[in-house]
């Protein structure tokens, strides 16, 4: 419970250091405050990652499905591996398939066995329309190494928790399904297993190319 206590206040004091909110993808494409702009138009960003060296996140204990409908233990997958995660979902218009694609084409540029030994997690917050199949075609497109999790909702929303990360079940607005989440990607060392580095939206494909190689050896970026 100290523990869990510790990753709550850590969690909360980052979000409002880095001013992380939520963000409704799949919202009007019009918006003034939608985040693609954000993303894209901040290469120079000086501070594209916040190092928890005091407080770092426990992986989240989580059995998923896998794009192959197999049973996913998260900590076993991962044990020992450079270990990037990310909640979002597919039929987001913006900052889920950027961010993913910043850290894929960040990912080419590693050695092939580095990219092999990579592990990049991408959980669905819409499991309902992220079926397995679903998962596996859309990440195809960016990555075909990407591991695609979906589940029971309740099941990542509290995995997600666990990391200081808000999401909030799908649901429909102005006739489309809106799902609300947290933006961060969270860096896990293969030292300790610890999530010790945590990435908001604003990075970029050069921020993730920069940090990688330090991130599969568990150093500090």
């Amino acid at each position: 419970m100290h523990s869990f206590r510790n990753n709550k206040l850590a969690a909360a004091a980052l979000l409002a250091v880095a001013s992380l909110t939520l963000t409704a993808c799949g919202g009007d494409d019009d918006s003034a405050t939608s985040p693609v702009s954000v993303v894209s138009e901040e290469p120079g960003a000086d501070k594209a990652s916040t190092v928890l060296s005091e407080n770092p996140f426990e992986k989240p204990d989580m059995v998923l499905t896998d794009t192959s409908g197999k049973p996913y233990d998260l900590r076993k997958e991962t044990a020992g591996k450079p270990t990037l995660i990310y909640f979002g979902y597919t039929n987001c218009p913006d900052v889920c398939p950027l961010t993913m694609n910043n850290i894929a084409v960040a990912k080419k540029s590693l050695p092939k066995a580095q990219q092999d030994q990579l592990r990049i997690v991408f959980v669905t917050t819409d499991p309902e329309r992220d079926t397995p199949a679903a998962l596996g075609a859309w990440l195809k497109g960016i990555d075909p190494q990407v591991v695609g999790l979906s589940g029971d909702f309740a099941t990542v929303q509290a995995g997600a928790r666990t990391l200081g990360i808000t999401i909030e079940a799908p649901k429909k607005e102005k006739g489309k399904v809106v799902s609300m989440h947290g933006t961060q990607v969270v860096a896990f060392s293969p030292k300790t297993d610890a999530g010790y580095v945590l990435y908001g939206e604003d990075a970029t494909v050069d921020d993730y190319t920069e940090d990688l190689p330090k991130l599969i050896k568990g150093e500090n970026p």
